[in-house]
């Protein structure tokens, strides 16, 4: 019986990272031939990596919408795919330094060094205050929850949270410095980060 269990949570965890990176796989494939891309952003830290393709990209300043999914890699190993919709403008008042944003974000995880698996439906926004100069530079606030209703697999809660600095380098480029946590819950309140560190960004608009 014992053997049956571990027979049967091998499979479903080889199947669930099959999965996983074929998905990968199959979204940079159609990310190459797709017409209508806005942009990329990628975000380097000391010990994790992320691409994110952006099939609809805000504008610094104006905000807008920002749709486009995302892999993520850190050094155990652990995989994430992630997909968002955010939409942002500015506050009430006329004050378009300030600006809100909300939206959904979807996560599917493999932590390999946890050996776990599992994800989410999450809702979350951001507040970004935009300095006006030569060179307009902005104040980023963002976060995601995942309530346990709409958790899949090992996760009962599934956040994250990050702040950044960001710079208009160009009115097509912008570049950022910032910190982020990643954060999965299992079933017993045991808590893993899949990232928890300053990162390095840049995002560029075509």
């Amino acid at each position: 019986m014992g053997q049956n269990k571990f027979n049967m949570g091998f499979t479903m965890r080889f199947i669930f990272r099959s999965a996983l990176k074929s998905a990968a796989a199959l979204g940079l494939l159609l990310a190459s031939f797709q017409s209508n891309a806005t942009g990329f952003e990628f975000r380097v830290a000391d010990k994790a990596a992320e691409l994110f393709y952006l099939y609809k990209s805000s504008t610094f300043g104006y905000g807008g919408s920002d749709v486009g999914w995302g892999v993520m890699f850190n050094e155990n190993d652990d995989v994430m795919l992630s997909g968002s919709l955010l939409v942002s403008g500015n506050g009430a008042g006329g004050k378009r330094a300030l600006q809100f944003g909300v939206g959904v974000k979807g996560y599917v995880a493999d932590l390999n060094g946890a050996d776990l698996q599992g994800g989410g439906l999450g809702i979350g926004g951001l507040v970004r205050y935009v300095f006006s100069s030569s060179t307009p530079f902005a104040i980023l606030v963002e976060a995601y929850t995942v309530p346990t209703i709409t958790t899949l697999g090992d996760a009962a809660d599934f956040s994250e949270a990050r702040i950044a600095f960001e710079l208009e380098v160009s009115p097509s480029a912008r570049a950022y410095i910032g910190y982020r946590t990643v954060t999965l819950e299992d079933d017993g309140n045991n808590e893993y980060e899949l990232d928890d560190s300053a990162h390095f960004g840049v995002r560029l608009s075509f």
